[in-house]
């Protein structure tokens, strides 16, 4: 796929991902509306871009931001190319210490709000000659951990969530893929995260790192899905078809994770 003047939708742009999406986007060539919550943090992006893309302050987990994020797609007349639904949250708790509204939350952003976004945006969609949707996921999204039960949830949900979209859509002109990053370096991950993750030596990525492999992804047409990183890819598939493997490997950490919860 090439980028060029093509005009895309990304979520949580001003995030960690989301801003080195945005970047590597933006030096393609591609037309970018931005949103996210935070408008300060929004501009300065699209400053560093050069101030020729679009942002929208929008809380799109609710029906007015929603609503405002329609209005402006529909004011570009080459239409809506693709939406990457990026936008999400974290909480490395155990269950019980979770309150409520933060789990709600939590589940409403990751996986309710890109589902609306999806319905809210799928006629502008539809209308081009060809479109494309990419949810961003997690391998979390495929293997449960301990300490990330919600997370875990959500991102299961997602990936759940575009496989039936995805086929849904096999007789029309809208794509559905889905891109699930391992650890990364962002502010998403509190300090006990990063500290526990170098005790269990597991790799972190840097956010340009998963900008580039998305943008990679994204030029083939041969895939659907992508797992980003080894042995993480290996792990996915050993928990699809014997998951007491994949018990057994954790439970050994276990102790380890829970000294940092």
């Amino acid at each position: 796929m090439m980028f060029k003047n093509k005009t895309i939708v990304l979520t949580g742009a001003s995030g960690g991902i989301g801003s080195a999406i945005a970047k590597a986007l933006s030096d393609e060539g591609a037309i970018l509306i931005l949103t996210s919550r935070e408008r300060d943090m929004l501009d300065e992006l699209n400053h560093k871009l050069g101030g020729q893309h679009h942002c929208l302050m929008a809380d799109l987990t609710t029906q007015e931001g929603l609503s405002d994020l329609v209005n402006l797609c529909r004011q570009f007349e080459s239409g809506i190319d693709m939406l990457i639904n990026n936008a999400g949250l974290s909480d490395f708790s155990l269950l019980e210490n979770i309150e409520a509204d933060r789990i709600e939350r939590l589940v409403t952003t990751n996986l309710i709000s890109p589902m609306l976004v999806c319905q809210a945006l799928m006629p502008l969609l539809k209308a081009q000659h060809q479109a494309r949707i990419i949810n961003i996921g997690s391998t979390f999204g495929s293997i449960g951990f301990p300490g990330f039960s919600v997370y875990c949830g959500s991102k299961f949900g997602l990936r759940g969530f575009s496989e039936a979209l995805r086929r849904e859509l096999m007789d029309s002109s809208v794509a559905v893929y889905y891109f699930a990053p391992r650890a990364t370096n962002t502010a998403i991950n509190n300090n006990n995260v990063v500290m526990m993750n170098k005790e269990l030596k597991t790799t972190m990525d840097e956010p340009e790192v998963v900008a580039a492999k998305l943008i990679s992804f994204l030029r083939r047409h041969s895939d659907i899905n992508f797992y980003l990183g080894w042995p993480e890819k290996l792990f996915v598939r050993i928990n699809s078809v014997l998951p007491q493997l994949v018990d057994k490997s954790i439970f050994k950490q276990l102790a380890t994770i829970k000294r940092y919860l």
